[in-house]
């Protein structure tokens, strides 16, 4: 009988490559890992973004509503400067009135010529035009007369006792006031009407000398 006999180094190295076989197929058996999932990472980059987007947009709004504030307040400065420089030259205007005022009460009806009452009738027209041009600048007189006194529209230069006027009434109007807008070009100076004292009570048992 005839017996075959296999070398060590034969052996070993058919052991090594069924070995090596069996490694292989471990890793042709083991899955694949998975990669980061593109849909994921998208919504993501879309969260951030649309983040990103409203933060600029509450930045927008509130710079875009102080510029507003910042318009409105120039527009009101502006005004304002405006009205100031107008009431100072409307005031410079008020002294010709008065004068056109003073020179038509001293033109009496009565006593005047003929001479007189044209140039009563002159400064008639003249004043009358002044006033019509003041009016369409704005400027109005203080209702005074027969109004109750207020510090605010009305300078007392006087009061005086009476009792055809209810108390702190104004009984007469010294100088015309004038209002341009809601501003107070001049006050109207006034005189006001106080109740008379009532005179001392006699004491009882007393009598006149």
């Amino acid at each position: 009988m005839t017996r075959l006999y296999m070398r060590p180094s034969e052996s070993s190295g058919l052991d090594g490559q069924t070995k090596t076989t069996t490694a292989e197929e471990a890793i042709e058996a083991k899955p694949e890992q998975e990669g980061p999932d593109p849909l994921a990472q998208l919504q993501a980059g879309l969260s951030a973004a649309k983040t990103e987007s409203e933060q600029w947009r509450d930045r927008f709004l509130r710079k875009a509503a102080e510029f507003e504030n910042y318009r409105k307040r120039i527009e009101r400065e502006k005004g304002e400067s405006i009205l100031l420089a107008k009431s100072s030259v409307l005031a410079e205007l008020l002294p010709i009135v008065d004068a056109y005022e003073r020179a038509l009460g001293s033109f009496s009806g009565e006593d005047a010529g003929a001479c007189l009452e044209q140039y009563r009738e002159g400064f008639l027209l003249m004043y009358r035009q002044l006033a019509d041009t003041l009016a369409r600048l704005g400027v109005v007189p203080i209702a005074a007369r027969g109004e109750t006194f207020d510090p605010n529209l009305h300078e007392a230069l006087c009061r005086e006792e009476t009792i055809e006027y209810d108390e702190n009434t104004v009984m007469e109007e010294l100088r015309t006031g004038y209002m341009y807008g809601d501003r107070l070009l001049r006050p109207a100076q006034v005189k006001v009407a106080i109740r008379p004292q009532a005179p001392p009570r006699q004491p009882v048992g007393e009598k006149d000398v």
